[in-house]
């Protein structure tokens, strides 16, 4: 059965010290849940699997044992051309995936030619009320609407959603930060008006004066926004 051989492998390429140190960057799940594959080797483990006539089955297997399948999971969908397929074995899995690194590594690059079916899609996600489905929604925004098919109303979704998930507001200031180096001019009146909760503010401040996209003269203007 192909989980299991994948689980096989998955333990051969088991790097003990790895798994130590990726689990602390990740404390919302336990140890236990790690086996301690290297991203590159997942990557390409990936897509080896991803050609197999059985590859359905693993996606079927939710949820799964460790992280590293997950990691896998989404991996798989990351290189899927198919827009339907790929969609439909997304939807499956955003339930299950419980931490930022998963939902963070899937990024389906079939999505790229298919960006107006995404965006209600993407408010479905935002709307869900799962941390790393909102995660994942805001995500998408980010990666594809912040560059020629950025509109202001992408970032008033943003700006709208309130959360008590630490993992839903760093995504929230990681796209903002990442909206002022694009979309600089359009997107400073979000946080000159104070649009985001307090903490998302700052967080968005404190990244973009970290950006190297964000001149000199602009993180020092940023500097004085921050809200004490």
């Amino acid at each position: 059965m192909i989980t299991e051989e994948i689980k096989s492998e998955l333990i051969k390429l088991q790097d003990v010290e790895y798994r130590d140190f990726q689990s602390k960057l990740i404390p919302n799940i336990g140890i236990e849940y790690f086996i301690g594959v290297r991203t590159p080797e997942l990557r390409m483990l990936a897509k080896t699997v991803a050609k197999r006539a059985d590859v359905e089955e693993f996606l079927q297997q939710l949820p799964h044992e460790y992280f590293d399948e997950n990691q896998l999971h989404a991996f798989i969908l990351s290189e899927m051309k198919d827009y339907d397929k790929c969609l439909k074995w997304l939807q499956e899995f955003l339930p299950f995936v419980n931490n930022w690194a998963t939902c963070d590594q899937m990024s389906p690059k079939v999505f790229k030619k298919h960006k107006s079916e995404l965006l209600p899609l993407i408010d479905e996600w935002i709307a869900s009320g799962e941390t790393y489905s909102i995660r994942f929604g805001i995500k998408m925004l980010m990666e594809h609407f912040l560059d020629e098919d950025f509109d202001i109303a992408y970032p008033e979704k943003v700006a709208a959603v309130r959360s008590e998930e630490y993992y839903v507001n760093m995504m929230i200031a990681w796209y903002f930060a990442t909206a002022l180096a694009k979309q600089y001019d359009k997107v400073l009146p979000f946080i000159e008006d104070k649009k985001l909760d307090v903490w998302c503010h700052n967080k968005a401040i404190q990244k973009s004066v970290e950006s190297y996209r964000i001149t000199p003269e602009q993180k020092e203007y940023l500097r004085g926004l921050k809200i004490k």
